[in-house]
């Protein structure tokens, strides 16, 4: 029993003495390893003689070195990141180097560079707003505006005529009814000469309505297109109307009636007379009521007196001699609705 109780005490103490003697060991050896801090850092082998290295850091560390400056830049930062390496790294002073500059790699200016083409959009897209807005409206808009409103009435715009058109006349086509009622139907018809700058059927329906106003002569005109009229409502250029008119002198000035035809003057037409002082729109009514009237028997009369309103069949494109103008033969039936 005595020596049992020996060995097991034995035992014991001879464990210690193993266990002190590796322990002087290590730390020999570690004191060897780590050395004065003046020495230069140990080479790259002995880092992989660690035990706590894995042994795949043998070929992380290598292309981690030598390709920094190289364009082979980004490969060498993926498995650097990947590999627990740092964490190991950290612990030793002498790869301290190498884990500052691996960050330093990484941090690169491609997030930079990828920001980059959303800039470019916003540089593109700045000048649009620019073309966006419409100009603001010249004078000459404002001006017409003036022009076309005279007499309480908005007024025709203005075209330029030409001295003379093609000297043939084209009938408008079609029919316009005459109103209800009573009165006497009188058939006409409307023709333009080519090369005018007027609308042919817009000229056809201002005639209707002037000859069928309730302040007209009382009849009830019919446009037709074809067979036998009683008047012909012509839109002629100046030089066509000196012609149209002969042996009357219009001096491409004046309309005229001369062989059942109501030759309109296009000049007057489209610029009025003195007298009714830029209302192109009542001179119109004017000169259709004036020529027509020649056609239904009627003469020329004078002023009756100063201020008092013109008859339609005073020569009111010549002179009103006093009186104020007025472009129809009843003025003071007033206007209502056509039936």
């Amino acid at each position: 029993m005595t020596g049992n109780i020996d060995n097991r005490l034995r035992k014991p103490y001879l464990w210690l003495l193993g266990f002190g003697g590796t322990a002087t060991l290590l730390i020999s050896g570690s004191t060897a390893v780590n050395g004065p801090v003046t020495t230069p850092p140990p080479p790259a082998p002995t880092v992989l003689a660690q035990p706590t290295t894995p042994p795949t850091l043998t070929p992380a560390v290598t292309p981690a070195v030598t390709p920094a400056v190289t364009p082979a830049v980004t490969p060498a930062v993926i498995p650097t990141m990947s590999q627990p390496a740092v964490t190991t790294a950290t612990s030793q002073p002498t790869t301290t180097p190498h884990v500052t500059s691996a960050p330093q790699i990484a941090i690169t200016p491609q997030a930079t560079i990828t920001s980059q083409p959303a800039v470019t959009p916003r540089m593109t897209a700045a000048p649009q707003p620019t073309t966006a807005p419409t100009p603001p409206p010249g004078p000459e808009a404002g001006t017409r505006q003036a022009r076309l409103f005279t007499n309480g009435r908005w007024q025709p715009e203005k075209v330029r005529v030409p001295r003379s058109g093609s000297g043939r006349y084209r009938v408008v086509p079609g029919q316009a009814r005459p109103p209800r009622g009573k009165g006497k139907v009188v058939r006409y018809i409307v023709e333009v000469e080519r090369g005018l700058p007027f609308d042919r059927e817009e000229f056809a329906l201002q005639v209707h309505r002037i000859l069928n106003d309730p302040r007209g002569w009382g009849f009830r005109f019919h446009r037709v297109s074809r067979g036998p009229v009683d008047i012909r409502v012509s839109l002629s250029s100046p030089a066509m109307t000196d012609r149209r008119c002969l042996p009357l002198r219009t001096l491409g000035l004046l309309s005229c009636w001369n062989g059942g035809r109501a030759v309109i003057n296009a000049m007057r037409w489209n610029e009025g007379a003195p007298g009714y002082r830029g209302d192109v729109a009542s001179y119109r009514e004017y000169v259709i009521s004036h020529e027509v009237g020649h056609g239904l028997g009627h003469g020329h009369v004078s002023c009756p007196g100063r201020g008092r309103r013109a008859p339609v069949m005073l020569q009111q494109t010549k002179s009103l001699h006093g009186c104020r103008p007025n472009p129809w033969p009843f003025p003071e039936r007033g206007p209502r609705a056509l039936g």
